[in-house]
Parts: C-alpha cells; structure tokens; sequence
C-alpha cells in the first residue's frame, strides 16, 4: 500500500483512498483496511463503502467519492459480488480513477476483479483437482470487461495459491480463457499471489513482488484437450516463480526464466510451485 500510495502522489502532497467491499467483515473493526491505510504517509483519508446489492454500483455519492480520489481499493469477500457491478456508475468510476493517474487495486476478491478475465465465483468455488478433472466445470464462470487495466491484458488473477493450492485450477482457467477465445493473440496469463503477498505493478508496467512469492502461469498454445466432463490435457504452461523483491514485466512480457510443467488427463507434473528456471531461451 505505501509503495502504491507513494508511486500515485509522487512522493510529495497527500491523497485520498476510497476503499469498496460487498459485504460488512466480521468481527472487528468495520473498516479494516482504512484502519491499516490511515497511518500511511500521504493520505489524506480514507472512506470505506460498503455496498451489498447491485444498484448500490450507482449510488450517487459513493461514485462521487470514488472520483474524487486517487486509490481505489477493493476488500477481500466475494469477487461475485463485485462483478455485479459490471455495468454501474461504480464500473466507470474507478476507471476514471485510473484513467487522472490514480490506481486500483485489492486483496483477496479484490485481487480478483482486477484482471482482465475474472474468475467470478459467481456459482461457488472450485478446487484445482475438480478444475483438472473437468475445466468447464459448472463452478467456473468469468466476467470479462469489467476494467481493462493497461499492462495487465489477457491476465486470470488468483489469491490464497499456494495456501489453498490453487495452482491447479489457475491452469484450467488459462487452458480455458485460451480455449474460449476470452485473451487475445491465443495466449493467457495466470497471476497467482499467496497468503501474506503483494504484487505492485507501476505506470510502465513492471511487477515488484512483496511478503510472499508469486507465480505467474503463461499458457501460450490452445490445449490439447479441454472439453466439458473430460480431463484436462495441456502440455508445457511457462511458470514464473518471483520471489520477494523480484520483479516481473508486464508491458514486455519475458520469454525466459520459467519452468515447464503440464497436465495430461487431469494429473498435474509434480513439483508445480518449484522448477529449475530455463535460462537459454534462444
């Protein structure tokens, strides 16, 4: 958050941070994030909304808000319900944060909805091994055109990944959004961030990696099987590894220092989150 909050205001002068979630936490404090963000160097407030139905996407004075400053942050909760905002006031107004040199970002759901393909939960979740098993499983839905954020196209966020094992099912969703033509150029990238992580992605479109790794998962070919009710099959994704303070070029993807792994009738290599990175690429 400061390295966000630093990178928008230039270092000098203070800002205004408005944070969205769909629902109330529980328990504790009602504005968790805001408590955490006010302490911050340069920020001049911060305003939680909490808005829990669709309509609440075109309440006239949280999109005010929102507007009026320069970093949006979505909680963590249920990415559903943010992609039920597809369409509102709120959809723009964000993208009018953005678009004055602001930022948007999130944990968790948050994380989620600032891909490009949004894995929206919207019919529950859904483990990696029923992913594998079946990649058009009815739990695994997307919401597309929700924003569009510049150095981050064709991308599938995850959270939780290495914690809740979600290599998996990040795989299917990339084999997926290949498959249905939901990317562009036939490529997909998979963005995954674990537990107690941070992805900063700055105007140029270079990823700092923070707290925890990051894995990002490059599927670059149409699978070779990915039908409903059938195994998955995709050969040879690219996974990038980045440790703490390594980086990662979004704007100029690389082409080298990732490690191969593939699926064959549902059944993952072993070893998917560890590879000995390919350094001749040539």
């Amino acid at each position: 958050m400061s390295k966000a909050i630093d990178a928008i205001r230039g270092g000098t002068g203070t800002l205004d941070v408005v944070v969205l979630a769909g629902s109330a936490p529980t328990p504790g404090s009602a504005t968790p994030e805001c408590d955490a963000v006010m302490p911050l160097a340069g920020v001049n407030s911060c305003t939680t909304w909490t808005l829990t139905s669709r309509s609440d996407g075109n309440n006239s004075a949280a999109n005010t808000d929102i507007r009026n400053a320069e970093f949006v942050y979505f909680a963590g909760g249920d990415q559903c319900d943010y992609a039920d905002w597809k369409g509102t006031s709120l959809q723009s107004s964000v993208k009018s944060v953005v678009a004055k040199g602001g930022g948007s970002g999130g944990g968790s759901a948050g994380h989620h909805i600032n891909s490009a393909v949004v894995y929206d939960a919207c019919r529950g979740s859904v483990t990696s091994d029923e992913a594998l098993y079946d990649p058009y499983d009815p739990a695994i839905t997307f919401t597309t055109s929700m924003f569009a954020w510049a150095n981050h196209g064709s991308t599938i966020n995850d959270s939780h990944f290495v914690s809740r094992n979600r290599m998996g099912r990040t795989m299917a969703f990339v084999a997926r959004a290949i498959e249905d033509g939901l990317t562009t150029g036939g490529a997909a990238w998979g963005v995954g961030v674990d537990d107690g992580g941070s992805l900063f992605i700055d105007r140029n479109g270079r990823a700092t990696v923070a707290g925890a790794d990051t894995f990002v998962v490059l599927g670059d070919h149409r699978p070779e099987r990915a039908d409903p009710d059938r195994y998955l099959s995709y050969s040879n994704y690219k996974i990038w590894r980045l440790r703490p303070g390594q980086t990662y070029d979004f704007k100029n993807r690389p082409t080298c220092g990732y490690y191969l792994r593939s699926i064959v009738n549902g059944v993952p290599d072993r070893g998917l989150c560890s590879g000995t990175p390919v350094t001749n690429c040539g």
